[in-house]
């Protein structure tokens, strides 16, 4: 079966539009771009576009490569403190001469709607409640809709990214699954995904996952993407991969709706934090 993320974000989203529609005051999502990079500009348009359709206001800040570390320290310090702003994120990557782990980190952590400050991963490390990495939650509801159930199983994460594979692992092994990580100097890769109940793929190397690294009627969760020649492409052999497995998420239309569905959804939980 195809999981639809598409199909299922737009639940989601419908249900936050709702209950954003009866809160006393209007939600604010502010995003801090530095640099130029042309991928970003993309990915902030969309937050943008999501963020109109459901009633929550956009804030765009943005900083040349010029600009002082300082200045955007004291620009993050500012936006803590400004109880109209709900939300920030530091829309990635930045820049090399800034600091990326100093900046995220200088976001209140009842702001962090990126889930990636160093107060909450240790919150979900800890399995304490906290603001979810975006794609890894995704991934996470996105299992649950299918009434996917991990408890116990084999799950191999291809892939050891900060945003999405670490945050994951920590989710899936509070979920009682057992997690194997495998990344780019794991030795005969085949011999782990062949035993994968769920097979999770984040490396954006496209089709590394074949048809003969898979387990029969396993799950597999494609988070993977690179763009070849104008096509998008995910991690796995999507066609030849399809009709082995039980589940298969596709690319365009699996985890990468429900990633922009979580950031709002996050937005919402960061008004709760923030409330009490």
């Amino acid at each position: 079966m195809i999981m639809n993320g598409k199909e299922f974000s737009s639940k989601i989203l419908n249900s936050i539009k709702e209950e954003i529609k009866n809160l006393d005051k209007k939600l604010t999502l502010c995003v801090i771009q530095i640099g130029e990079d042309e991928a970003s500009k993309a990915y902030i348009k969309q937050k943008e576009n999501k963020s109109n359709e459901l009633g929550i206001n956009f804030k765009y800040i943005k900083f040349n490569e010029e600009e002082s570390e300082i200045n955007i320290e004291n620009e993050i310090l500012k936006l803590n403190k400004d109880q109209n702003i709900t939300g920030i994120i530091i829309q990635l990557p930045v820049p090399n001469k800034f600091n990326t782990n100093k900046l995220i980190n200088l976001i209140d952590s009842n702001k962090d709607v990126d889930g990636l400050t160093n107060i909450n991963k240790a919150k979900l490390l800890n399995n304490e409640e906290c603001l979810i990495p975006c794609t890894p939650l995704g991934v996470i509801e996105l299992l649950k809709a299918y009434n996917i159930d991990v408890k116990g199983k084999n799950v191999v994460i291809v892939g050891r990214s900060n945003l999405v594979s670490k945050p994951l692992f920590n989710l899936l092994l509070n979920m009682d699954a057992t997690v194997t990580m495998c990344h780019s100097k794991t030795k005969d890769l085949k011999s782990y995904t062949k035993n994968a109940d769920v097979l999770i793929s984040a490396t954006g190397k496209s089709h590394l996952i074949k048809e003969d690294m898979i387990k029969e009627n396993s799950v597999i969760i494609d988070v993977g993407i690179s763009r070849i020649k104008g096509n998008l492409y995910g991690d796995v052999d999507f066609d030849n991969i399809k009709d082995k497995v039980s589940y298969i998420t596709p690319v365009p239309g699996g985890v990468g709706p429900m990633t922009v569905a979580m950031l709002m959804k996050n937005v919402l939980e960061a008004y709760k934090k923030q409330k009490n």
